[in-house]
């Protein structure tokens, strides 16, 4: 788990520039009205975050809580798109702090507890798979070559 939450003391520090340094008419442009913008991809990954932590928390006192949400729905009721983008960047970056502060609270053997998403998984295994997810979606926003996930 300590790899896991250096990881993503890493991801924040190497990209938070990166974010701040995308240019303000780039966040908000919709090459596809389908396809979410910038902002919006950003505001899915605090989405992400607020239903990681719900996962991290709740598997530690209830068994195999199952903690799903509708994607497309979040984003649209959170309306991303109309975002200040530094607030935006500032609310990912402290998110994403507090998850770490949340997996270095974890007692030691609680990180083996389930929680379910589509399938039942060790929250170990969800705090890996967030990092994973975080730079998928991080080189979609910054342009860079592209992160596989699942």
């Amino acid at each position: 788990m300590k790899e896991t939450i250096q990881q993503l003391q890493l991801i924040i520090t190497n990209y938070t520039p990166q974010l701040l340094s995308i240019h303000e008419d780039a966040w908000s442009a919709k090459l596809n009205p389908a396809k979410w913008s910038k902002k919006e991809i950003l505001g899915h990954l605090i989405d992400s975050a607020q239903n990681n932590i719900r996962r991290f928390i709740v598997a530690q006192y209830e068994d195999n809580p199952k903690i799903a949400y509708a994607r497309d729905t979040w984003v649209a009721a959170s309306n991303y798109q109309n975002y200040v983008t530094k607030d935006l960047i500032d609310f990912w970056v402290l998110i994403n702090k507090h998850i770490c502060r949340i997996l270095k609270n974890i007692p030691a053997g609680l990180e083996e507890r389930l929680s379910e998403t589509n399938e039942p998984h060790s929250i170990k295994w969800l705090a890996a798979d967030y990092n994973k997810h975080l730079l998928h979606h991080l080189h979609q926003v910054l342009d860079l070559e592209a992160v596989a996930y699942p």
